[in-house]
């Protein structure tokens, strides 16, 4: 590295398990996002105090307030000049450059050496060891730098019912009649917008019309937004296409007048994050609610990233947008192999709405028992205690337990719950496939979903709902039978009276959310 850089804070990774590609093209062109510094410090809206004085911001106040300053995008172009990067993308409120360049060029810009890796199915994606390099005059300036490696970063979190020896089909719901059980108050979601963030796969519009024609529901409006060249590609059943029309019909099922834009990114960091970000200061469709369904264990993510994500987030949380991710569907061990437990990331942000599993039978629409989701090691709800985020304010009187695995306190995971089990799952259409899919992918556009009719209900925002759920768990239902454990590990946490690492506080009361 040279002698007038520095290492970037959180940037180091480690190189790509797979198989090395000789002969890399340095000549080929890509682009990076460079995320700057705000203005102002963004609030910590986790801390009690801090919340109760807060006022949420509009996007417009937001950008002047906690935007990028001036001088350091131009500090970030000329530096780019230097080394002949080109300059695609300014946004102050986003708070990014993107520069776009040849593999040499990024390479002697930041320091690094890039290489071509495959993966186990042929995907070809740069890959990078060590940190990323900056002059030092950047130190407090650049906050995080994605792009430079492409590896794919999360997975979805749904899984198909496939009947076997071991599984049957218990029961199935369409999202509104869940909506019904769960008594969501009986609003649409109109003037509200879900963002719904996919990295891969896309939607057709006749499943759409059909699926909703054979509920008797309005067909919501759907549009796609591009970012970073993602784009709506449906493709087959067993793909993402799975994830991407479970979202859409969850979250229009419950809020059929809610418009649904779907955000489609590649599967990498950068892509994630840009996603994220594209749809949280999106000026022109407004979102009010985010739905994630897609993660990875906390372990795979550069510091860099979780921090970045996690700011992402606490602006989400700023300017009144309820952010709903899924928790994960392999139990305590997040599907990692190395004998420990592991929450699923973005879930362990304290500034989202972490969404756990669980496994609804009923007769009608009576409830007869609803359990943790616990169908085998692949297959159980996530849930644990972050490794990463501190125990937030809100949650220091919910008794949140230490990890099993390092004895540390941390954010729990989840805050609530919903039915995740394939086998008693939902019923969705898929690529013209009538399919019956579950995971706690399911249970983060439905609670987008409970939002928007709260939202609508309310004529405002609940936005940040954190202090308030967590100060009043009369309005969800306790789920206290059940574990997350899996053979892996043999550790994980047990479901129990009040908050825990399965089912958080259980299941929403839809009708008494409308306190919030």
């Amino acid at each position: 590295m040279r002698s007038d850089y520095i290492e970037l804070k959180g940037s180091h990774k480690l190189a790509a398990r797979n198989e090395k590609i000789k002969g890399i093209n340095n000549g080929e062109p890509f682009s990076i996002t460079v995320y700057l510094r705000p203005r102002i410090p963004l609030p910590n809206l986790t801390e009690a105090d801090q919340h109760k004085k807060f006022k949420t911001l509009s996007r417009g106040q937001f950008k002047s307030k906690h935007g990028a300053l001036a001088s350091d995008i131009d500090k970030i172009i000329k530096f780019a000049h230097r080394f002949g990067l080109s300059v695609s993308r300014i946004s102050a409120a986003q708070r990014c450059v993107e520069l776009r360049g040849t593999i040499a060029q990024h390479e002697k810009a930041f320091g690094v050496e890039l290489e071509n890796y495959a993966s186990a199915n042929g995907q070809v994606f740069r890959g990078r060891s060590g940190p990323i390099g900056i002059p030092k005059e950047f130190e407090n300036i650049i906050q995080g730098i994605f792009g430079l490696d492409s590896r794919p970063m999360a997975t979805p979190k749904f899984q198909q019912f496939q009947p076997s020896v071991s599984k049957e089909l218990m029961n199935s719901y369409y999202p509104n009649e869940l909506a019904d059980i769960y008594d969501f108050p009986s609003t649409t979601g109109k003037k509200q917008c879900i963002a719904i963030i996919e990295l891969g796969g896309g939607y057709r519009d006749q499943d759409i019309s059909n699926y909703f024609s054979s509920l008797g529901l309005k067909t919501p409006e759907v549009i796609a937004v591009s970012v970073d060249g993602g784009i709506n590609d449906p493709g087959s059943p067993d793909s993402a296409d799975g994830e991407v029309m479970l979202d859409i019909e969850v979250a229009g099922a419950v809020a059929p007048d809610a418009l649904l834009a779907v955000y489609f990114a590649p599967n990498t960091d950068k892509g994630f994050l840009d996603a994220i970000n594209t749809a949280i200061h999106d000026s022109k469709n407004k979102p009010d609610i985010l739905s994630i369904s897609w993660g990875a264990p906390e372990s795979d993510w550069t510091s860099q990233s979780l921090d970045a994500f996690n700011i992402a987030f606490q602006a989400a949380a700023s300017m009144g947008i309820t952010v709903c991710v899924a928790a994960g569907d392999r139990g305590s061990s997040d599907g990692v192999s190395d004998g420990l437990v592991h929450v699923d990331f973005p879930s362990s942000s304290p500034y989202v709405l972490a969404c756990g599993g669980t496994r609804l039978i009923t007769v009608g629409n009576a409830i007869q028992t609803e359990t943790v989701w616990h169908e085998s090691a692949d297959s159980a709800t996530g849930g644990g205690v972050s490794n990463v985020f501190d125990l937030p304010s809100y949650q220091r009187n919910a008794n949140v337990p230490v990890s099993v695995s390092s004895n540390s306190k941390g954010r729990g995971v989840p805050d609530i719950a919903a039915d995740a089990d394939p086998s008693t799952g939902y019923k969705v259409l898929v690529d013209g496939n009538q399919l019956i899919i579950g995971g706690t992918s399911a249970v983060a556009p439905l609670v987008a979903g409970l939002i928007a009719r709260i939202n609508e209900n309310n004529g405002k925002n609940v936005g940040f709902i954190h202090h308030e759920l967590y100060s009043n768990a009369s309005i969800c239902r306790d789920i206290v039978n059940g574990n997350n454990t899996t053979t892996s590990t043999n550790k994980g946490y047990l479901a129990g009276k009040g908050w825990d690492a399965c089912t958080g506080w259980g299941v929403p009361i839809g009708s008494k959310w409308l306190t919030l």
